[in-house]
């Protein structure tokens, strides 16, 4: 096996240039269109909405950027699964919780219909999950890794289905309405559980399934197959730590919102409704 060297920093112009349109295109938002959606009084974006914007992009940097893509491509294979967390459960969430209303509201509106048919509870997690398989699938991965366009679009592929995904839960505008707080906890628990599948054959499989990780230079002494427990239980730990730390938002605020309206007793009919819409009650 050829001797692994940590890879040397170069640009991704591609990258550099994706998040710089991103921002620009914000902020020009902002500060063009916002005028027109917005009362004279009232801020265009919040600042914490710009923070967590930029966070959002600086996320995207760091995951397709240098070192981690590099890593990714060319040696480890638990890179690839950090970079795809950082996109989906991280970088997302965060640029959607820094869109304003009207900016959320003028970008779906052409596809209205399309957009409330794909954030459906059950149709959500059937995308995001099925997206998930796809591009974690042996074949798909190695096409991938061996053509930089594919990979890239991969990544368009994850970052969309996970818009999809965090619909229901962050969505800022009523035309796509979130779910209630026992909704979004028992959406965010189901999804904490699906990619345990998946997750288990990289954990407990027995010899590699991404064969073109064992070409690859072995960086730090670790094996294929470590590498790829490594990766299971990426998926499976730090995916479901994110999820579960998002849950915990979501219930404690749940519980602010009865205890304000005076309510001492949370009321768990609320997830027979939502089990109801979602089409997931037995």
């Amino acid at each position: 096996m050829r001797p692994a060297t940590f890879p040397a920093w170069h640009a991704h112009l591609d990258v550099w240039l994706l998040v710089a349109g991103l921002l620009v295109a914000y902020f020009w938002a902002l500060r063009t269109l916002g005028a027109r959606h917005v009362e004279a009084f009232e801020f265009a974006a919040t600042r914490r909405q710009k923070t967590f914007f930029v966070l959002g992009c600086l996320t995207i940097f760091v995951a397709a950027d240098w070192p981690i893509h590099d890593l990714a491509e060319r040696y480890l294979y638990s890179f690839h699964m950090i970079q795809h967390m950082l996109l989906t459960l991280v970088a997302v969430p965060l640029l959607m919780i820094g869109t304003p209303g009207w900016l959320w509201r003028a970008i779906v509106r052409p596809i209205l219909p399309i957009a409330r048919a794909l954030t459906r509870p059950l149709v959500a997690l059937i995308i995001f999950n099925g997206v998930l398989v796809f591009t974690h699938w042996p074949l798909m991965v190695t096409e991938a890794v061996q053509h930089h366009v594919l990979h890239f679009g991969f990544h368009v592929l994850l970052v969309f289905s996970a818009l999809v995904m965090w619909t229901p839960v962050l969505s800022p505008i009523i035309e796509l309405p979130r779910l209630t707080y026992p909704g979004r906890i028992l959406f965010l628990f189901l999804q904490s559980l699906i990619p345990t599948i998946p997750a288990s054959f990289l954990t407990f499989g027995s010899k590699p399934l991404y064969h073109i990780y064992e070409t690859f230079p072995r960086l730090w002494g670790i094996s294929a197959h470590t590498d790829q427990l490594v990766a299971g239980l990426i998926m499976k730990i730090v995916g479901a730590a994110i999820l579960w730390t998002v849950i915990a938002v979501q219930f404690f605020r749940w519980y602010e919102m009865e205890h304000r309206e005076g309510v001492d007793v949370l009321e768990w009919r609320d997830v027979d409704r939502q089990l109801d819409r979602a089409g997931i009650k037995p």
